[in-house]
């Protein structure tokens, strides 16, 4: 069953700040997972967030199974996108 996608605000302002080229791929990629997203993420360990990989860029998104719904809730490069995740985001 396909998933519906929302954007979180902070993440589309992310997106804008990224290279065009770039948040094509991400969107691209965001809607191509959405039958079955959790096939193609890592759940991160020690929050209840999927990490979606893009080249050296990376989306965190928040599944909710009960309302069939993907959350974009983070969106950078894969160097800075975990940090604030480890102080208590």
């Amino acid at each position: 069953m396909t998933y519906e996608i929302k954007i979180k605000p902070k993440a589309q302002k992310q997106l804008k700040k990224l290279p065009k080229e770039v948040t094509e791929r991400i969107l691209k990629k965001i809607i191509f997972i959405k039958d079955t997203p959790q096939s193609f993420m890592k759940k991160l360990e020690s929050k209840d967030i999927w990490s979606l990989r893009i080249g050296d860029y990376r989306a965190l998104i928040d599944i909710f199974e009960n309302k069939k719904l993907m959350e974009i809730v983070k969106v950078g490069h894969r160097k800075e996108v975990y940090k604030d995740l480890e102080e208590g985001w």
